[in-house]
């Protein structure tokens, strides 16, 4: 039987219809939510943070993709604040259309948005390393970084053992992240048979570190350990430390050796000693990824982009081996990832989410972060 012109006509036409529906399809991005503070305190950070998720999905996208599919971010304003950061996430999550999201390096914004999270139903990677935040009771929470319980045993076995110091000041901000990251500190020197001299809080935002400092120097502290989360306080108390005469050696987390604390404080933090969860010389990943986001950003590499570029390609790496970015199947996937080299380390979840045992101590040296040496944990 023959076909009239206009049948005929109409045939392709609703075939031409179809095709472009199923290559449009094809072609739909997977979108990954991203919260970060692009303005407030940790502005500096969060563009640095946000450059890493970005140089992670042009790698995958300009391998082909994946399932078929471009990566897509969409970036939320968090402003460095925990109503911000609630705010900003639930605007991702009403969008419908979110497969995953990375959110906070600070713990205090990652509890802010842990019930929502749970909530929402997806993957949710992270960079707050207070360690209560994977023992929720949160099936969707993924730590891209090693939790506190890790880095405040390099602290002491470092601190003690190699440096030879037994007079402890701890100084930890009374956030989440600093509480409980102070709490596991304590406890590891005390099975080292060392009490601190000093247990000082701090506030987050604190423009005058003078009166910790005077009890520091009265304490006869020999070493000062630091869980401070904001680069910003970190530089005003390595300059108030040098200004009032405190010679005592300095030991800080990661933070105390992004490159924002280093070019605020100058060199009132030269000689400080950092346990970091990144570092360029830790491992051939980390060394070439330093190199590409430093040639794209014209900016040196650190924590804090390090862990979104990884939560990128190990997100990638599931969606591959679910052959979905349906939730469950996509948590099943995450779980099930073993050895994966990333730029802060080699990924392999827990049943907590928790996919990092190790950490590095670095020095300043004259404003040059030196690598000293990489510790691993089994458990």
């Amino acid at each position: 039987m023959s076909l009239s012109r206009r049948t005929a006509i109409g045939l392709l036409s609703a075939a031409s219809v179809l095709f472009g529906t199923q290559i449009a399809a094809a072609q739909d991005a997977i979108r990954i939510g991203v919260t970060a503070p692009l303005s407030g305190p940790a502005a500096e950070i969060g563009h640095l943070q946000l450059e890493g998720a970005r140089l992670g999905v042009e790698k995958v996208n300009a391998a082909g993709g994946v399932l078929g599919r471009q990566l897509e971010l969409v970036v939320e304003d968090d402003q460095t604040t925990n109503p911000g950061i609630v705010l900003a996430f639930s605007r991702l999550i009403n969008r419908g259309d979110i497969v995953a999201a990375l959110t906070s390096v600070r713990s205090t914004q990652v509890n802010a948005i842990a019930g929502d999270a749970e909530k929402a139903g997806i993957p949710v990677f992270f960079g707050g390393t207070d360690p209560t935040l994977t023992h929720l009771g949160n099936p969707w929470m993924f730590r891209m970084r090693p939790n506190d319980t890790y880095s405040a045993k390099v602290f002491a076995d470092f601190g003690v053992n190699q440096l030879g110091k037994r007079k402890w000041a701890v100084l930890h901000s009374t956030d989440a992240f600093g509480t409980n990251g102070s709490k596991a500190l304590i406890a590891q020197l005390k099975e080292l048979g060392i009490e601190p001299v000093l247990v000082q809080t701090t506030n987050n935002g604190q423009v005058d570190f003078s009166p910790v400092v005077l009890a520091v120097r009265q304490s006869g502290a020999d070493i000062i350990a630091t869980y401070i989360p904001f680069e910003n306080d970190l530089a005003v108390l390595g300059r108030q430390l040098q200004q009032l005469g405190v010679k005592a050696t300095l030991i800080g987390n990661a933070a105390i050796i992004s490159a924002t604390t280093m070019k605020l404080a100058g060199p009132a933090l030269y000689g400080s000693y950092a346990v970091t969860d990144f570092n360029p010389e830790a491992n051939p990943v980390a060394k070439a990824y330093h190199q590409e986001f430093s040639a794209k950003v014209g900016a040196a590499a650190d924590y804090a982009s390090a862990w979104t570029y990884d939560s990128i390609l190990v997100l990638a790496q599931a969606i591959k081996a679910a052959g979905s970015t349906e939730p469950a199947k996509l948590r099943e996937a995450l779980l099930a990832i073993r050895g994966f080299e990333g730029a802060v380390g080699t990924y392999n979840f827990d049943e907590n989410g928790d996919g990092l045992r190790g950490y590095n101590i670095v020095r300043n040296d004259q404003g040059k972060v030196i690598f000293d040496r990489h510790i691993s944990f089994t458990q």
